[in-house]
């Protein structure tokens, strides 16, 4: 039968209502709703409601109940409720989270995956949420040395900053070489300038003004600064003129790998900073999306583009945990340093939306479940 932990059994015998989930070898009883951030039209952070009688996942062969502790807000999110990348309605928003495995499929048990487990998974919609249904394959087992909400956070943004520094380039940068880090006082990229560092790339990180606090401590070898735009802490790109500076640190050779979250407003002068045969790696949208433009643009140094996006990194279970494994020992020994910036109760689930995006945030940003 599907187990039960005993750490969510108190919730359940408070339920007003519960309901039958069907295992392929038998019956037990969960909660039948849940608290969760829905999101039933798309739009600004307003159209995300916190519901206190959503329904309570099934659980599909091979996968597993977890009792949500924390989730993370990541810009993606921010694009599936605004309805730039389209969304099946209504939905719960997030896509990565952990807390304690509640119960399992006998698929689950076989794969190794107990109640009780202490988890984190990325990669899984409907997160902002009491409990998420997950499949086994993507749960990866916390170590008692990581605090639960840092190893949330090495979900999205820790395994997106592994990829794009040990993966997505294609080995077009080499050791020694240098790797121009857009954001590096912010999200997914203060990882990045890290593990660009432990990969043994020469590091130029970008930033605003009052974020280079956090940009110099991750060890970039040059931090460009940029003015803040009025009112926000949004770097204003005009401030500077990144091309020159780029230049001068690279005695005119540029880099080979340019890695790129801001999109719309950086993607003209990342393609412009390339050495030949570096690669642009554009991998969000934080200033709006990147418009179409000609493979033309690339022909002054033949450079190359990715648009790559995680799922892609992560296809299998090895890969999983070799990326996660590699995450959790830096963090372990010190090499990796994780913030925890911000930890939002779920009922203000819109004041999450609106500090991440209004460019606040100075280290990983959560939900408490």
């Amino acid at each position: 039968p599907i187990a039960i932990g005993a750490r969510v059994m108190s919730a359940i015998l408070r339920s007003r209502v519960a309901r039958q989930v069907l295992g392929t070898r038998g019956f037990a009883s969960v909660p039948e709703v849940m608290r969760a951030a829905v999101v039933r039209e798309t739009g600004p952070s307003s159209v995300m409601k916190v519901e206190h009688d959503y329904p309570v996942p099934k659980l599909a062969p091979g996968g597993v109940l977890v009792a949500n502790k924390y989730s993370g807000i990541n810009f993606i999110d921010t694009y599936h409720r605004s309805g730039l990348y389209k969304r099946e309605l209504p939905f719960i928003g997030g896509q990565e989270g952990g807390g304690f495995v509640a119960a399992v499929t006998p698929e689950a048990e076989a794969q190794g995956v107990k109640v009780g487990d202490r988890v984190a998974y990325s990669s899984v919609f409907q997160t902002y949420a009491e409990y998420t249904a997950v499949p086994a394959n993507k749960c990866v087992t916390v170590p008692e040395s990581i605090p639960l909400d840092v190893a949330v956070s090495c979900g999205v943004q820790g395994m997106t900053a592994h990829y794009l520094t040990h993966s997505a380039h294609a080995g077009l940068v080499q050791p020694g070489e240098w790797m121009l880090i857009h954001g590096a006082g912010s999200g997914t990229c203060q990882w990045a300038a890290q593990m660009a560092k432990l990969r043994g790339y020469k590091v130029i990180g970008t930033c605003s003004e009052s974020k280079q606090d956090i940009a110099r401590a991750t060890g970039v070898d040059e931090l460009i600064v940029y003015k803040e735009a009025p009112g926000t802490s949004y770097e204003d790109y005009s401030s500077v003129d990144l091309v020159p500076k780029v230049m001068e640190i690279t005695k005119g050779e540029g880099v080979k790998a340019v890695i790129d979250g801001i999109g719309l407003a950086t993607w003209e002068t990342s393609i412009e900073v390339l050495a030949r045969r570096g690669i642009f790696v554009s991998f969000g949208n934080a200033s709006g999306a990147v418009p179409a433009f000609p493979p033309l643009r690339l022909i002054n140094k033949s450079g190359f583009l990715t648009r790559p996006k995680l799922n892609d990194y992560t296809v299998t279970r090895e890969e999983l945990l070799q990326r996660a494994n590699d995450i959790y020992g830096w963090i372990h020994s010190g090499d990796l340093k994780v913030a925890v910036d911000r930890c939002f109760p779920l009922e203000q689930a819109v004041e999450g939306h609106d500090y991440l995006e209004a460019g606040k945030s100075r280290g990983k940003v959560l939900y408490e479940i």
